[in-house]
């Protein structure tokens, strides 16, 4: 036998390692927690993880609906038996969305599978709603003008202004959309009349909350449109709320 078939044997028959990552080392990729929920956007950090870094791009979509893996990365994720869409892979961390199939109240089992070699089965806490507003950075929210302009401290938005902020975990929509699909047009929340949104620990009036939704173009992906009152402190704190379920406390939106 060639030199050449010798080393090609050696290096293409060796067991490959398994992905490595835990149940603790999976959270809400809003909040950082380790709650989920069904709709919900969680990263696996870990490491082995992909051979490669590769985004979700338009490319990759079927139609209106996301591939259960991003091609070329031999990355699978799995909630419960199901394809999770991936959104992000690198060799230390995948982003994906928790399935609207998947239920909740209960530990689902997740797992990572890398060409065929799959890690260990964990269980993940999955709740009907796990909110968490997306950040800025660790202490300022995610959120935009009309204008399409993002807040920041430069620019701060005013009291009686409108703004828009980001979100996950907030549970169904109504319609609910298929397994994978993307939301094209404007669907509220199915909890609607269970929402609240507190400034400073106080809940704004519900005529404020002009919207809560899907976020047209996207899945897994809320959007809160939010009429300010015109007496908003600076930088107020604020949280979102469905029933029972709070997002984390400590984040602000810039108003002067």
């Amino acid at each position: 036998m060639s030199s050449f078939w010798i080393v090609w044997m050696a290096l293409c028959c060796q067991p490959r390692s398994a992905p490595v990552y835990t149940a603790a080392s999976i959270v809400h990729s809003a909040t950082n927690q380790q709650v989920l929920a069904p709709n919900t956007f969680g990263t696996i950090y870990g490491k082995g993880l992909s051979w490669s870094t590769r985004a979700l791009g338009p490319a990759d979509l079927l139609g209106n609906f996301l591939p259960p893996y991003l091609l070329g990365t031999g990355v699978t994720v799995f909630v419960d038996g199901f394809a999770a869409p991936v959104f992000y892979v690198s060799p230390e961390q995948i982003n994906f969305l928790v399935p609207n199939t998947a239920l909740p109240e209960r530990e689902a089992k997740v797992r990572v599978n890398l060409d065929g070699v799959s890690g260990p089965e964990v269980n993940v806490r999955l709740k009907a709603v796990a909110p968490g507003l997306f950040l800025r950075d660790p202490e300022t929210v995610a959120a935009v003008k009309l204008d399409g302009s993002a807040l920041h401290a430069g620019n701060l938005a005013r009291g009686g202004e409108d703004v828009v902020l980001f979100a996950t975990g907030l549970g169904p929509l109504a319609p609910e959309p298929y397994y994978m699909e993307v939301v094209r047009t404007a669907a509220p929340l199915a909890r609607r009349a269970e929402f609240r949104l507190l400034l400073n620990g106080v809940a704004v009036e519900d005529r404020r909350i002009r919207y809560v939704g899907a976020a047209p173009g996207f899945a897994g992906l809320y959007q809160i449109n939010l009429w300010l009152p015109e007496e908003t402190a600076s930088w107020p704190e604020v949280r979102i709320a469905v029933g029972d379920g709070v997002s984390p406390g400590g984040v602000h939106i810039p108003v002067r």
